[in-house]
């Protein structure tokens, strides 16, 4: 088939928006799939969707999509959707960290020169928090081990129970529970 051109692929990204749109709405993925069908012998709105599922087929005169192609077709198209818009965040989310890091930088600079030829202690204070803060931003700290330990130390124990145990002990306390009375 081949790259889809401009208008294409614009076409499919709409067609994936609109997708998203109709999951975050509460949609099933079969009606997702048909509403958004190339084939309005389908199309649950009674037209062709622009570049829609099984639109290839469509223009051949081909059988439309099953259900079951219909509700994969509808999956794709929302999970690449939801990737790129989170490759975009990515994208977005480090010019963002490299943005407040060349502030703080520019920050640092001007306290940095006051600290070392004043040694203010105050500017010593503000530039070692920019230099924390800096150091939070990119990443540098090392990550701080955190470890659950049992009696004295030791390991903690871990038990599995049973279905019956299970039913057993939820019986004990609805038990325990009911004797309180009632007032």
């Amino acid at each position: 088939m081949g790259r889809p051109n401009r208008a294409a692929r614009a076409a499919i990204t709409q067609r994936r928006t609109d997708a998203i749109d109709l999951k975050l709405a509460g949609i099933d993925w079969l009606t997702i799939g048909r509403k958004l069908a190339a084939d309005p012998t389908i199309n649950s709105d009674g037209i062709a969707y622009p570049q829609g599922y099984g639109i290839e087929a469509y223009r051949r005169g081909a059988e439309p999509p099953s259900d079951s192609r219909l509700i994969e077709l509808a999956c794709k198209d929302v999970s690449k959707a939801l990737a790129e818009r989170s490759t975009v965040l990515d994208e977005s989310t480090d010019e963002l960290r490299k943005l407040m890091a060349e502030r703080l930088e520019r920050l640092f600079f001007g306290v940095y020169r006051s600290a070392i030829r004043t040694g203010d202690l105050a500017a010593v204070d503000r530039a070692v928090r920019i230099i924390e803060r800096s150091s939070h931003l990119l990443g540098l700290n090392r990550p701080v081990r955190t470890e659950i330990t049992g009696a004295d130390g030791g390991a903690v124990q871990v038990e599995t129970t049973g279905l019956d145990e299970l039913e057993r002990l939820i019986a004990l306390a609805g038990d325990s529970g009911s004797e309180g009375g009632e007032g």
